[in-house]
């Protein structure tokens, strides 16, 4: 099952979620995720099994310039993560269905997503699910 979640998901969104982004916090990551749920521009998804949370996606809309796209706003998917004893089962393309689903809601002809050059799992996560590559970048910054 997979549900969209609400206020009193915070938590436990924050719970999966710094299992992916490690380098957050736990109290951190529920405020990020309690602002998320409020907003119009973005979601949530749960996804369940054996009535346990065993994974989550979200989503946003961007409406400044995304790349390889045409149109505004872009449905974005900002993060999708599965339990790794829970992978492999089809379970992150519900979440993304569910995602893709919300955007339309929001009158998105499009949409994207992004992962580090070097994360060969989400790579291949993203070509499986019907992503196509747009471009590749490296980003840089210096002190001045």
């Amino acid at each position: 099952m997979v549900t969209q979640a609400a206020s009193t998901d915070a938590r436990e969104l924050a719970r999966l979620a710094i299992q992916m982004w490690t380098d957050n916090t736990l109290d951190g990551l529920e405020s990020e995720f309690s602002e998320i749920i409020r907003s119009e521009n973005a979601v949530c998804f749960i996804k369940y099994a054996e009535d346990q949370p065993i994974g989550f996606a979200q989503c946003n809309l961007r409406y400044d310039y995304v790349e390889g796209t045409k149109t505004s706003p872009v449905g974005y998917l900002e993060g999708i993560f599965i339990q790794e004893e829970f992978r492999r089962r089809g379970f992150a393309r519900e979440l993304l269905t569910e995602c893709e689903k919300w955007a339309k809601s929001k009158n998105c002809t499009e949409f994207a997503s992004d992962c580090e050059l070097n994360n060969a799992d989400s790579l291949k996560f993203h070509y499986a699910l019907g992503f196509d590559e747009t471009n590749r970048i490296i980003c840089f910054k210096k002190s001045i």
